[in-house]
């Protein structure tokens, strides 16, 4: 069963920083692109950041450029999304995706559930 983990989400004062981690499973990790979304309260889903499944093709979105970092451990079927200087904007449910195309299937995509980042004073 395809499955992903998010952790590391919490709370965090302005100018902090947390690590969020994916747990990948169930699936050929290795040839998957992942990526990093977000859900913010009122807002629709956007796209944080993407990393080809060979970690070598890297995207941001504008308003994390600089700040956010996206890595991938193929050796431990494992995504990361390194914050830093974290704003009270990116609040936000943090969800991790998976997308890769299968030779009967088709393109597959995975979700996880999600974890929680407040930044706060």
């Amino acid at each position: 069963q395809p499955q992903l983990v998010e952790s590391g989400g919490g709370s965090v004062q302005p100018g902090g920083s947390l690590r969020l981690s994916c747990a990948a499973s169930g699936f050929p990790f290795n040839n998957y692109a992942m990526s990093w979304h977000r859900s913010a309260p009122g807002k629709g889903r956007e796209l944080v950041a993407s990393i080809n499944s060979g970690g070598n093709s890297i995207n941001y979105a504008p308003s994390v450029k600089g700040r956010f970092t996206i890595s991938r451990d193929n050796a431990k079927n494992t995504v990361y999304l390194q914050m830093n200087n974290l704003k009270s904007e990116d609040t936000a449910v943090y969800y991790c995706h998976a997308v890769g195309v299968t030779l009967f299937s088709g393109v597959m995509n995975y979700w996880g559930n999600g974890t929680l980042v407040t930044v706060s004073s």
